[in-house]
């Protein structure tokens, strides 16, 4: 029997599931030290990206933040050969899906919105991704290092350009546009 819930309507009812699922996960309240702490940083470790970020394993794409300021940031990303998607792509010749690469210059790019205090804990939509360009395979075992540069922000929506290299060699490139839910 078909289901009478129409598709705007599954959509609405996912996006407020995974909102309410993301408060109750990161609403500890954080301290105001707590919030200029993270709005200032020059690097972030896991703990303080988790604070920002609303994704978990296995969907976190980024485990500390080697540099950042109002218009880049520089994050890692250690690949091994445990991330799940290995068991299937491909198996006896692991490589990292492109579009999970994409996805880590996404929230990269998010990092440079959601860090300031009146953005922790709102999540980051991914709108749309342009000129993006997959170079060269990312192996278990990689360091995956990812920088962004923000081209424009106005209010909510951000455009950035993001380049994720490995050992110096650009591995992939995009142009990403997100929208803070405000």
């Amino acid at each position: 029997m078909k289901s009478t819930q129409s598709k705007e309507e599954s959509v609405q009812k996912s996006h407020s599931l995974a909102e309410n699922m993301n408060k109750s996960d990161r609403s500890k309240e954080l301290s105001e030290q707590e919030l200029q702490e993270l709005a200032t940083a020059s690097s972030l470790d896991i703990d303080q990206v988790m604070k920002i970020l609303p994704h978990r394993y296995p969907f976190l794409m980024v485990d500390k933040i080697e540099s950042i300021d109002d218009k880049k940031v520089r994050a890692i990303k250690n690949v091994t050969i445990n991330e799940p998607y290995f068991q299937g792509h491909f198996p006896g010749k692991p490589v990292m899906p492109g579009v999970l690469q994409l996805e880590a210059i996404a929230q990269v790019a998010g990092m440079l919105t959601l860090r300031h205090a009146e953005n922790i804990g709102k999540p980051a939509y991914f709108m749309s991704a342009e000129n993006v360009k997959w170079r060269k395979p990312v192996l278990p075992g990689d360091t995956l290092v990812i920088e962004v540069e923000v081209l424009r922000s106005r209010g909510k929506i951000g455009k950035a350009k993001g380049i994720c290299s490995v050992n110096g060699v650009t591995v992939s490139e995009a142009e990403v546009t997100f929208m803070v839910q405000k």
